[in-house]
């Protein structure tokens, strides 16, 4: 999860980058003083008046509840429906938190989106299907030709490429939506890799499975190896016990009737 900009990052974000001012500059186009701006953008400084806040929430065109941290929406609230022209159940929807509002807005301003909305607009509109019906029109009546003046197969090379050759519309636009869809989620996941919330590339099963494969594979005592394949068992790493902890651990061994270990500590003996 993306940490929250304080209302001093948030001022000085939007003198800095957003608009590319100086102090100074600030001053002037606000009527701010300079010395009272630069207050609000330092670390330790915790006041500000309501007057400051309405005046540089109208001057950068962004809410005062973005500047004071309880919204991460910069737009002003009573522009924000009317400019989204979106359906009243689509705004229960988000509203409602019914989808990750996160990732939702991540795949809104992807820079490959609008080709995702482009090519669902063709396909749903059916804009693109009669000029592919025109084609495989022209493509059956070839081979249809084909069969009847060189009296050939049905499903010789020929006319069976020209029977392939033929899109169906459906299954073309799955591979295209599909493709734009991965695109754009591959590079957000991408993104996401190093958040706290982002689960390990190395699954516990995998990381398991290894230590149990090197755990048989082992050529030291008998002793040694059973602790190790019970501890990968556990997915616990043999090489961080303690010479204390694995006599422990063969004396508890020891107490099962199904494995067969012998008495004394033979830990390292044929260690390699």
């Amino acid at each position: 999860m993306e940490a929250k900009l304080t209302i001093q990052e948030r001022l000085k974000d939007l003198r800095v980058v957003v608009r590319g001012l100086s102090l100074e500059q600030l001053a002037e186009q606000t009527g701010l003083s300079k010395s009272a701006l630069g207050k609000y953008e330092s670390e330790d400084f915790k006041d500000i008046s309501p007057f400051a806040i309405v005046t540089l929430a109208k001057f950068y065109g962004v809410s005062t509840d973005y500047l004071l941290g309880l919204t991460e929406n910069k737009n002003p609230a009573n522009a924000e429906l009317q400019a989204l022209h979106l359906r009243d159940d689509a705004v229960d929807a988000i509203r409602d938190g019914k989808y990750n509002k996160r990732l939702l807005s991540e795949l809104l301003v992807h820079d490959k989106f609008q080709q995702l909305m482009v090519d669902a607009e063709v396909y749903v509109d059916r804009i693109a299907d009669g000029r592919i019906n025109d084609m495989n029109a022209m493509l059956e009546a070839v081979r249809r030709q084909v069969i009847q003046q060189y009296a050939v197969e049905d499903g010789d090379l020929h006319t069976r490429t020209l029977a392939l050759a033929q899109i169906q519309t459906v299954e073309y636009f799955k591979q295209v939506l599909s493709d734009d869809l991965i695109g754009i989620l591959s590079d957000i996941r991408e993104a996401h890799k190093q958040d706290a919330t982002t689960a390990d590339g190395e699954s516990s099963a995998e990381a398991v499975s290894e230590y149990l494969q090197t755990a048989m594979s082992y050529e030291g005592s008998p002793q040694e190896k059973q602790a190790r394949v019970y501890l990968a068992g556990l997915g616990i790493d043999y090489d961080a016990i303690t010479k204390e902890e694995f006599v422990t651990l063969i004396g508890i061994l020891q107490k099962s009737k199904k494995l067969k270990i012998r008495q004394g500590n033979q830990r390292g003996k044929r260690r390699k």
